[in-house]
């Protein structure tokens, strides 16, 4: 179901607004909808502190890795080799 946001303006900042919406040939309430979805983007999902715990609980462990060359090498094989049954 569509929600309907209402937001007061200082004619100052509509008018702004108004100019690059109509820059873009796009209307004031598109560039809205597009400048909030471009800010949820932008936001962080999540608590960021448990997000660095867990990377810093990972980062202290030691995972053997081959050289990056030959894994390279080796993802570059497989897709060569197509599709496996």
């Amino acid at each position: 179901m569509a929600k309907r946001l209402q937001v007061i303006l200082q004619d100052p900042e509509y008018r702004e607004i108004q100019r690059v919406a109509r820059s873009r040939r796009m209307s004031i309430a598109e560039w809205v909808r597009q400048a909030l979805a471009l800010a949820r983007r932008r936001e962080p999902l999540g608590d960021i502190e448990k997000k660095l715990e867990a990377i810093r609980t990972a980062a202290r462990h030691e995972f053997p890795a081959g050289d990056i060359d030959s894994m390279l090498a080796e993802i570059e094989r497989g897709y060569s080799s197509g599709p496996q049954p």
